[in-house]
């Protein structure tokens, strides 16, 4: 486990303020996976003191990350065999995830 610096100990608990909850995703169980709604995203302490995302937030299908596709004309959230269609209101969700995680991630720390 890494040891966190101050600094991301603060953005960590923004995180926890603005609704976000740590869940454990395989395989990225030695990661910082943060959730909220039917979203979530990796995330990385880096040396420099901030925090990053390893991979890009993403819609959880059956508890696990997944891709969206195209399906024709659709567009669906696909983890294995496994998919969900990707309505308005869910890539309403994941882009609000998104923005929101980002604002997070981007606020210098409190003094």
């Amino acid at each position: 486990m890494v040891e966190l610096s101050p600094q991301q100990m603060q953005i960590i608990e923004r995180l926890f303020e603005a609704g976000f909850r740590a869940i454990a995703i395989p395989p990225y169980e030695s990661a910082l996976c943060m959730r909220k709604g039917h979203c979530a995203a990796v995330l990385a302490a880096v040396p420099s003191g901030g925090i990053k995302l390893l991979a890009p937030p993403s819609y959880l299908v059956e508890g696990n990350l997944s891709v969206k596709l195209k399906r024709g004309r659709r567009q669906v959230f696909v983890w294995k065999k496994n998919e969900v269609e990707a309505t308005p209101d869910k890539l309403d969700e994941l882009e609000s995830f998104r923005r929101e995680l980002a604002d997070v991630l981007d606020v210098p720390p409190k003094q």
